[in-house]
């Protein structure tokens, strides 16, 4: 027997499918009818369970497809342009314990000085050199009672001091002159300086001239026919100058900051409500930042401990992952 079950819904598809499932069951068992229907009753409860979270999920997806258009948000390139540290930064005391333990532990494994390469012990060239020494000592001591032991003691003198000269002017060509960790950029507090901090990697953060939300990396929106990256590195040139060498790290962003707008903003006959700011990484090898002073007032390099005294704290808290401790 054929049954056509195009016409039928899935609800009492599966109805059926279980009756028939359920039936014969109860043939091949021999017991009651009682039980299948306690069976069939849960079985439509669960349909039933079954139908009304899907209507919930239903409603749940209008709503997210509802709400993701009422807002409109300006796609914005942000830069995190960086100097890396120019010098070592100073060891913990951990680390400086630790590097004079194994100082230590290197002297003494280390092995002396072989003087027996030089002479053998027993050998004949080491019969020769110590009646060649004794020699000479027994001359310097003749010497010594012939002409009187002033004269000898000031000859050693002058030849000592030769030698101490000679010494003297050779350390002082090959002497290295150490160059303190402290700039004078650190001690005037120079925050516009790029030599300062050297031991840190700085950020630059330029503002912007209005009250709110004034510092933050530069940034700029994408025009048309614009990647990130294109826009990150014209937006840069806009603000802070040409006259910096800057190398971008990639062509993908590393973070993305989303916010909204006090009020909605109109750009190109477009009407946005937030904007998301992708930023991209990039390292200044030479140069300085030099605003317009029109669209960026000021500009600072800051560490990211001292990025927070600038920064509004919601856009600190967005960008602080992506900064480098030290």
């Amino acid at each position: 027997m054929y049954i056509m079950f195009s016409r039928l819904s899935p609800t009492r598809l599966l109805t059926f499918a279980f009756l028939t499932n359920t039936s014969t069951a109860l043939i091949r068992t021999n017991t009651s009818i009682r039980p299948s229907w306690t069976r069939i009753k849960s079985f439509k409860r669960d349909v039933a369970q079954f139908q009304t979270f899907r209507a919930v999920s239903t409603n749940r997806a209008n709503n997210l497809s509802k709400n993701s258009t009422l807002f409109k948000y300006r796609l914005v390139a942000g830069v995190v342009l960086c100097r890396s540290p120019v010098i070592t930064r100073d060891l913990i005391p951990f680390e400086e314990e630790y590097y004079k333990y194994q100082q230590v532990l290197e002297q003494i494994h280390s092995a002396q000085f072989p003087v027996e390469f030089y002479f053998k012990k027993g050998s004949s060239g080491e019969k020769l050199w110590k009646e060649k020494l004794k020699l000479e000592i027994s001359k310097e001591m003749e010497m010594a009672q012939q002409e009187g032991l002033v004269a000898l003691v000031n000859e050693r003198q002058k030849m000592a001091r030769f030698e101490i000269d000679k010494n003297d002017e050779l350390q002082e060509s090959q002497k290295v002159n150490v160059a303190d960790r402290v700039t004078e950029a650190d001690r005037i507090q120079d925050m516009k300086s790029l030599d300062r901090a050297l031991q840190r990697t700085l950020y630059l953060i330029v503002k912007k001239p209005r009250d709110q939300h004034s510092w933050q990396f530069p940034q700029g929106g994408l025009e048309k026919q614009e990647n990130l990256y294109q826009a990150a590195k014209r937006e840069l040139a806009e603000e802070c100058g040409r006259d910096m060498d800057v190398w971008f790290v990639g062509r993908r962003p590393i973070g993305v900051y989303q916010y909204r707008f006090v009020e909605p903003i109109v750009f190109d006959q477009n009407r946005f409500d937030g904007a998301k700011v992708f930023f991209m990484k990039a390292h200044i090898f030479a140069g300085q930042a030099k605003v317009d002073h029109n669209e960026i007032v000021d500009f600072a390099w800051v560490t990211k401990q001292e990025m927070q005294e600038y920064v509004h704290p919601d856009y600190y808290a967005a960008v602080k992952d992506m900064l480098a401790s030290f």
